[in-house]
């Protein structure tokens, strides 16, 4: 049937509407009567600290997801996801606590008064955009207030904990020397080892197709459709509701069985029939979106402002022909990729095992070696990012398979590297000393998480967990 557009945005649910919702739900047996007594009703404890089916409930509501976005992503573990985003807050409100970290109200006035959204042209405190704000959001001052407070005792935490980190001389020097020395490599392109996809003969090709009969068969179907407009089904050339009216009455007939030969009849709509297709090259047409739907035996979906309108007629798995260029053209394409992926694959064996050496590198060349120096870790003129990391990431003397951004494959040997000093008074030294820390930064976090993880014992409740996904379902 035709598929409603759907909406992608975040839509805010009216908080109430959706509390009410959850109460008889969750608390008076409409989900079960789990959620109103005991353990049950808490869907995730931290040490002494509850979570509860309504604190999560309420924390899905402030989300901004609608309850439909969420049913539709049910499988694909956003409840866990969100759950997992609760617990790490209310860690932190923990964590907090215990640290004693505490804010002034006047604090908190304050960075309401520099909100620049708060603000009119001249930077004064507007509490009419204040109250517009919150009224737009569903939200209460005392509600707002709360939420800043939390989030700027949380950066407080942070900065607790690793706000002044800054990186001495040392780091920051090492870090620009990881990252910003040159490196010499020499290389040889792979490609001029791979036997092209027109080089294979047909003998080849044959001997392919028997081996992997069963895999290279293909659908090939027979089918109608209409392209249905204005013109054609109302006899005018714009888009109104008598168009869409009748767009609706075909998709309703479409939902009570009717074949599409009565439904074509009815709305004298004259077809295109195909036999025999099959989709080989894969390129946007309207036959090729029937091939690709072909699941479905009779449908209608919106093509570039038309509706196209088909069945299918048969099914038929099998073999292409040999007399089909583009089958042939295909099969020469697969056994090329055969071909790169097994000779490859034996110089990758080859430096696992540590046999592919000096010699190896030299006899593959055959004189025909190319040199490069990258300039940093940054450099990607030449070579994919992920392969620039791990050439760094070698010693000198070390060999391994690198690629570009066009999908090439080269087997490369570090050579050397050069140092790259800078002044603490040039240009680049504040940039790097700020990356420096925030690399810094960014391992004592991570570190501290890891603190938080065995500090505080989180125990899931994994049946209100599925009571909670299964009310979305």
């Amino acid at each position: 049937m035709i598929n409603p557009f759907k909406d992608f945005t975040k839509k805010k649910i009216g908080g109430l509407i959706l509390i009410f919702v959850i109460i008889i739900a969750f608390g008076f047996g409409g989900f079960g009567g789990g959620f109103s007594t005991g353990n049950q009703n808490n869907i995730a404890k931290i040490n002494n600290t509850n979570i509860s089916t309504k604190d999560f409930m309420d924390y899905l509501n402030q989300s901004g997801l609608s309850q439909q976005v969420i049913k539709e992503n049910i499988d694909k573990n956003v409840i866990e996801e969100l759950l997992s985003s609760l617990i790490s807050m209310t860690l932190l409100d923990l964590e907090i606590k215990d640290l004693n970290l505490v804010l002034s109200e006047q604090i908190i006035v304050e960075k309401l008064k520099k909100n620049k959204n708060f603000q009119d042209e001249n930077g004064r405190f507007q509490r009419t955009l204040y109250e517009k704000f919150l009224l737009t959001n569903s939200m209460s001052a005392a509600m707002y207030e709360i939420k800043l407070k939390n989030n700027s005792l949380q950066k407080k935490l942070f900065t607790y904990i690793s706000g002044g980190a800054k990186s001495p001389k040392f780091f920051v020097d090492k870090y620009f020397i990881e990252n910003n020395r040159k490196l010499n490599i020499n290389f040889i392109n792979l490609n001029k080892f791979y036997k092209k996809a027109n080089e294979f003969n047909s003998q080849e090709v044959k001997i392919f197709i028997n081996e992997n009969s069963e895999k290279l068969k293909q659908d090939f179907i027979d089918f109608s459709y209409a392209i249905i407009t204005p013109k054609n089904l109302i006899g005018l050339d714009e888009f109104n509701q008598a168009f869409f009216d009748a767009i609706d009455d075909i998709d309703n007939k479409i939902s009570k069985n009717i074949d599409f030969k009565t439904i074509i009849n009815e709305f004298n709509i004259k077809p295109i029939t195909k036999k025999n297709y099959i989709n080989i090259e894969n390129r946007e047409t309207i036959e090729n979106k029937i091939y690709n739907s072909r699941k479905d035996k009779i449908e209608i979906f919106e093509d570039n402002g038309a509706f196209i309108f088909y069945q299918i007629d048969n099914i038929n798995s099998k073999l292409p022909s040999l007399d089909d260029d583009k089958f042939v053209k295909q099969i020469k394409n697969l056994l090329f990729q055969k071909e790169k992926f097994e000779f490859n694959k034996d110089i990758l064996d080859q430096l696992d095992k540590n046999k592919f050496n000096e010699t190896s590198f030299n006899k593959l060349a055959n004189g025909e070696i190319e040199k490069i120096q990258l300039n940093s870790v940054k450099d990607i003129n030449r070579f994919e990012a992920n392969s620039i990391e791990i050439l760094y990431s070698l010693p000198i003397d070390t060999f391994t398979l690198i690629a570009d951004k066009k999908g090439n494959i080269y087997i490369a040997k570090v050579i050397s590297f050069e140092d790259t000093n800078f002044s603490q008074n040039s240009n680049k030294f504040n940039t790097i000393s700020n990356e420096a820390s925030a690399k810094n930064r960014n391992e004592i976090l991570k570190s501290y998480d890891y603190l938080l993880n065995n500090k505080y014992k989180v125990i899931v409740n994994e049946k209100t967990l599925d009571r909670v996904k299964n009310y979305f379902r």
